[in-house]
């Protein structure tokens, strides 16, 4: 009875601690893991709640908007009917070859859509275990971060998406009137997940760029010598990683990438000229190799700034 009494003790004690009521924001090393369960937890139900809707929404229009199976198959409905299968017929439809495919193709359309419409939410839960142990400065920097992380990836499945209607039309053409097009549901599908997760996962490189600049890694007077030679690599890139062996969406990859290398190599221009400044109004150019530069090295302490409450990563008091 006393070991009852003194795990429920335990057990309100750390759900008291868990909660706003902790004004520093200190957890102890259980406590991390079963917050971070928690938020793990969360950050599930949000995917299956967005994959419920997605699967719900593969079969039904939202008002103006085409029901999900119609945009993901609207690109191979775009393909001449005269080489297109069962077009004769009146219709656009793939074909299913085993049991039970299009369940599982529209199972996995309808989560990877419901976790792209609500990664504000599940992506939230991460942030809230992560950002109260980061300072306000480190915070800002996140945040920016993971804003245009958002906004290019976007922008690489939008333009993915586009190209695939011109790359399968002229993979179609090759056949003339020899050959029919006939798709089957998993292996379209595929292709396209595949392609959009391609180009919005490519579409994060300049970004990197950008931010190895900000850390000081690389320079603007480096990538402006490598210019010619990381241009010629993407080019290599976008022929290796586009799943398709059409051109469209090799060139339309390629020369997406090199717009926006050239963009992060401009701001890298004005990143190092404005620091170059600094340095400069500062006396830092002057300094010896074995002279000390001119910083506050007064260490900060935990009542510098205020801490956020409920779970953090703080481990002071690790027990």
């Amino acid at each position: 009875m006393a070991e009852a009494v003194n795990g429920n003790g335990s057990r309100s004690t750390r759900r008291r601690r868990s909660r706003r009521v902790n004004p520093d924001g200190t957890m102890t090393l259980i406590e991390h893991i079963y917050e971070f369960r928690r938020r793990l937890g969360f950050a599930l139900l949000f995917i299956v709640i967005g994959g419920i809707f997605g699967w719900i929404w593969f079969e039904q229009h939202l008002g103006p908007i085409p029901s999900l199976g119609n945009i993901m198959t609207q690109p191979y409905c775009a393909i001449p009917p005269s080489q297109r299968f069962g077009s004769d017929q009146g219709g656009c439809k793939l074909l299913q070859t085993v049991p039970f495919e299009i369940f599982m193709v529209r199972l996995k359309v309808g989560v990877a859509a419901g976790a792209v419409l609500l990664s504000p939410f599940w992506l939230y839960q991460f942030w809230a275990f992560i950002a109260p142990g980061l300072y306000s400065k480190e915070r800002k920097y996140a945040l920016t971060f993971v804003a245009f992380a958002s906004v290019l990836f976007a922008a690489g499945a939008v333009l993915a998406y586009y190209l695939v209607p011109h790359a399968l039309a002229l993979l179609a053409g090759f056949g003339q009137e020899q050959f029919v097009t006939a798709l089957t549901a998993d292996k379209y599908i595929s292709f396209i997940l595949s392609l959009l997760l391609i180009f919005g996962v490519s579409f994060e490189l300049p970004l990197l760029v950008v931010m190895l600049n900000r850390v000081g890694v690389v320079k603007y007077q480096q990538l402006k010598k490598w210019r010619r030679g990381l241009v010629f690599a993407l080019f290599v890139f976008a022929a290796f990683a586009t799943p398709g062996s059409d051109p469209f969406s090799m060139l339309g990859l390629a020369a997406a990438l090199t717009v926006l290398f050239e963009i992060s190599i401009q701001l890298a221009r004005f990143h190092d000229r404005k620091r170059d400044k600094v340095r400069k109004d500062e006396g830092w150019d002057q300094l010896a190799d074995d002279e000390a530069a001119p910083f506050d090295y007064t260490p900060s302490t935990a009542d510098d700034e205020p801490v956020a409450r409920g779970g953090g990563n703080r481990t002071d008091d690790i027990t």
